[in-house]
């Protein structure tokens, strides 16, 4: 069994409401309608009904809720339920904004009628996270989204790492760097079930060399520990004594992680984008990701390129990240 499909099996134990906000787009619809057959989430479609039933060329839509974004009823509760917690912000404001379709269903992740949000296909990144860092809001202690990737590769055995933040935070800072450190941390327990070995990662291990940029992922280390005693996190550590126990013996020998590490947390989205690809091309390693994280409710952004299957893993994976409220 892939990764995915592992994902697929354990999200069908509890399906979760994900609202998909563009319904005007067929491999959208597609993705719908295999989820609800299939039993791995309850899909929330926005858009027009006999709209919707074209793009699905004759498929069921049982088990698709199907809402229209401008409803005015909704309109009207969502942009009072967004304007009453937020100074100086209108209900005319807010209506203006409730009525796009990714802020209509954040806010309907928001105010608890659907689990999760999946969207990016037809809109850019950066539109999907300003939603939802409007509607929805940061974790506690978070000050901004950040995202990994699962980089799954080749076997026997197979193995699976964690690269972050290798697509949205360009240059962190060192609190910064700790948030994502943990998170990510929090996120490879919940999705791949393993205990967190994270490697702050450097080209310096443990003061061999003295730059700004290494203080930083020095300072990061000891915030992140702060933030999560129970994690195991260690740096500022090389890639190589990260990963090889035999060059970690040599380099760090009273490191936790012992050349262990399944977490590896790069300094910047310079390191972590070249390092990312680069596993990826010449390792044969599949990337699955960029998984969103930071956001208060699960949030998750698309290709555009994406296929109905690449959303069905996606909504996947957002409906098991998906925690108590």
């Amino acid at each position: 069994m892939s990764l995915i499909d592992g994902f697929i099996a354990r999200a069908k134990e509890t399906p979760r409401r994900v609202v998909l906000p563009e319904g005007d787009d067929p491999q959208i619809v597609l993705a719908a309608c295999r989820l609800a057959a299939e039993g791995i989430a309850r899909p929330i479609l926005l858009g027009q009904p006999a709209a919707i039933a074209a793009l699905a060329g004759g498929r069921p839509l049982d088990g698709i809720a199907i809402l229209d974004p401008e409803e005015p009823a909704a309109v009207r509760q969502f942009a009072a339920a967004y304007a009453a917690n937020r100074d100086g912000v209108s209900e005319n404001m807010a209506t203006r904004l409730v009525k796009r379709p990714l802020f209509f269903a954040a806010m309907m992740v928001a105010e608890g009628q659907a689990d999760a949000m999946v969207a990016g296909i037809t809109r850019p990144t950066a539109q999907v996270i300003s939603a939802a860092t409007l509607a929805i809001g940061y974790q506690a202690g978070i000050s901004q989204s950040s995202s990994f990737f699962l980089m799954v590769l080749p076997g026997p055995p197979e193995r699976v790492l964690v690269y972050a933040d290798a697509a949205v935070v360009v240059e962190p800072n060192s609190a910064e760097l700790a948030g994502i450190a943990v998170l990510t941390a929090r996120n490879a327990q919940k999705l791949l079930g393993v205990e967190p070995r994270v490697a702050m990662l450097s080209f310096s291990t443990r003061g061999s060399a003295a730059h700004p940029s290494v203080d930083k992922v020095r300072e990061a280390v000891a915030l992140a520990r702060q933030m999560a005693p129970d994690l195991i996190i260690d740096g500022e550590m090389q890639a190589d004594a990260a990963l090889s126990p035999r060059v970690a013996a040599k380099k760090c020998p009273d490191s936790p992680l012992a050349g262990a590490a399944n977490v590896l947390v790069f300094p910047d989205l310079e390191a972590g984008n070249i390092a990312y690809k680069l596993t990826q091309y010449l390792a044969g390693a599949q990337a699955v990701g960029p998984i969103m994280q930071g956001f208060r409710l699960p949030v998750n952004d698309l290709s555009r390129g994406a296929s109905a299957d690449d959303i069905v893993g996606v909504a996947a994976i957002a409906s098991l990240q998906v925690g108590e409220r």
